[in-house]
């Protein structure tokens, strides 16, 4: 009962601590990725930490081996020394005699205690202990502490050759690296093995002090590299961020901004440069504002002055309309045409008047909160008669009660425009007209299948005067305008207007609005693209879409003046 509550808790804090990690590890890669000066610093330091460790690598080793050296050639001049007197004092002893252990321990008294003054270099050595022992066997005479000398050692000595070995010693819990250099002694009766046992533990501190300063030195190298790593990148990278800074801004629509420009170096170079661009692109943008406003305003210009001559025209051509009766067959049908075609002139003339009053800026949005079926449906009623004479069968999925704060007549506008260009190119095959909802936004899509839209042609339908295909026989006017009144009066309530088509499967457009005035549209409960499934009304339901394909999306802008694709002279 205890054991399972431990177990649970220990599995939460691991899997804390790996989400942990995890998020700065993703902090770090993002840092890593954006900041020039972090890499260049953090590499300088990789490949300088690298070149210090092999650096210091090889001098301690060149110090030890030098030191070593020192230590060995010290030592075997102070046993060849010690050697020479022990010879003397011992020339006349017998070492198997009774009495010999006191001759040894005395002469080795005298060896300990000579002044070796007259000798630098044995002096030199440093501390030591002296060791005489005979042949090994039993009652063999021995002086010092022989037991601290190695077998193998003991045995070259005793062959006759001057040997030396690295051993490590303990005394007291404390191990001492000690170096053992031994020779045979000659005595009246026979050779003794004489060693002398150097502490290397003055050696050992300097080779402790040695590292120690080589890793402080190394260390304070490295922040000091560091240091000079990131002021000289800092000289380069800060005119970047600099530059990147003022390229935002300029972006963003504040097109005097400008790079300073301090000496005659590289940076400056660049600094010239951009501010030489970014005043060719000024001057560029300045006169395509010009130029769109002035082809604006010859529009509404154009399009009030057309107004009084076409009223007249309208009251003559009604006059005769109303007694068309009474004039000849080829008169009629002269004014029925003439009427017929008065009427689309003044859609057209409507038209252009409410694209002067999108440009302008002055177009009202008169929003209320009403149920989308009724919407829908109304736009789809005002089309019928064009369906009806062309044999095409609309297919509704209108739920009730999908209200939302929207302008009926703008919307009604943009969904007319939809069904009719579907009615236009469906080529009689059924045209599907779906209304779903989610808890944020509504969504309308307009589903043909005839033939389709090439490739890029997702995107020109909405460019202003544009048309998918010049040579389709309309029957819903063609004026080029509908799709781009239609995108505006998107944009007014913060929506979406997009498209998808395959050639040969028809298409699909889909308008995505905000169920409340003023909330973000971020996602639509339509899908657009091939087979999808949408939710009508909170439940599953089919939607008949192209097998194959990719949906083009056209998300509306907020057009600034002079950069509205209508204002750009090499598209449609």
């Amino acid at each position: 009962m205890i054991a399972l509550p431990l177990a649970d808790r220990t599995r939460r804090g691991v899997a804390q601590a790996r989400q942990l990690g995890a998020e700065l590890a993703e902090a770090f890669n993002t840092i890593w990725r954006r900041s020039l000066q972090l890499r260049v610093v953090l590499s300088t330091l990789a490949l300088s930490t690298a070149v210090l460790v092999v650096l210091g690598l090889v001098l301690q080793t060149q110090i030890a081996l030098r030191v070593t050296q020192g230590k060995e050639a010290d030592t075997l001049a102070r046993t060849e020394a010690g050697a020479v007197l022990l010879e003397r004092d011992l020339a006349g002893v017998d070492p198997n005699r009774d009495g010999a252990q006191g001759d040894l321990n005395n002469a080795l008294d005298r060896l300990t205690n000579a002044s070796v003054s007259d000798e630098p270099s044995a002096a030199a050595a440093g501390e030591f202990r002296a060791v005489l022992a005979a042949s090994r066997g039993a009652g063999a005479v021995a002086a010092g502490p022989v037991e601290d000398v190695p077998a193998d050692l003991r045995d070259a000595v005793a062959a006759g050759t001057l040997s030396s070995k690295y051993v490590t010693l303990t005394e007291q819990g404390v191990d001492i690296p000690t170096l053992i250099v031994g020779q045979p002694v000659r005595t009246a009766n026979g050779e003794l093995e004489f060693y002398l046992l150097f502490p290397l533990t003055a050696e050992q501190r300097t080779l402790g002090w040695v590292q120690s300063t080589l890793i402080v030195g190394g260390l304070i190298l490295l922040l000091l590299l560091a240091g000079i790593a990131g002021l000289v990148t800092r000289q380069v990278v800060r005119p970047v961020r600099q530059a990147a800074e003022i390229a935002e801004r300029f972006a963003d629509g504040h097109l005097d901004e400008r790079m300073p420009v301090q000496g005659e170096d590289d940076v400056a170079r660049l600094g010239e440069s951009y501010n030489e661009m970014a005043s060719s692109i000024q001057s560029q943008i300045r006169q395509l504002e010009e130029f769109g406003a002035l082809q604006r305003r010859f529009t509404s210009d154009v399009s009030h002055e057309l107004r009084t001559p076409l009223t007249t025209v309208r009251m003559a051509a009604d006059v005769l309309y109303a007694s068309r009766e009474q004039l000849l067959p080829a008169l009629r049908r002269s004014s029925e045409l003439l009427v017929a075609e008065l009427d689309r002139f003044e859609t057209l003339l409507a038209d252009l008047l409410e694209i002067s009053r999108l440009d302008a800026g002055v177009a009202e949005l008169g929003a209320e909160r009403v149920d989308m079926h009724g919407v829908v449906a109304r736009a789809v009623e005002a089309v019928r008669g064009i369906a009806d004479e062309t044999g095409t069968p609309l297919e509704l999925e209108l739920p009730t009660g999908v209200y939302a704060e929207v302008d009926p007549r703008r919307v009604e506008r943009i969904v007319r425009n939809l069904v009719a260009n579907a009615i236009d190119h469906g080529e009689g095959r059924p045209v599907n007209v779906v209304l779903a909802h989610d808890e944020r936004v509504v969504a309308v899509l307009v589903r043909d299948h005839g033939v389709g839209l090439r490739p890029g042609e997702a995107g020109l339908v909405f460019y202003r005067f544009g048309r998918a295909e010049e040579s389709r026989a309309r029957r819903s006017g063609g004026r080029g305008l509908g799709w781009s009144i239609a995108i505006e009066d998107a944009r007014l309530h913060g929506g979406w207007l997009q498209a998808w088509g395959a050639v040969g499967q028809g298409a699909a457009f889909r308008l995505t609005l905000p169920r409340t005035l003023g909330d973000p549209v971020e996602s639509s409960p339509l899908p657009l693209g091939p087979e999808p499934r949408a939710v009508v009304g909170g439940a599953e339901a089919s939607v008949p879409t192209p097998p194959r394909g990719r949906p083009v999306t056209v998300v509306v802008p907020s057009w600034s003046e002079g950069d509205h694709p209508h204002d750009r002279e090499d598209l449609p």
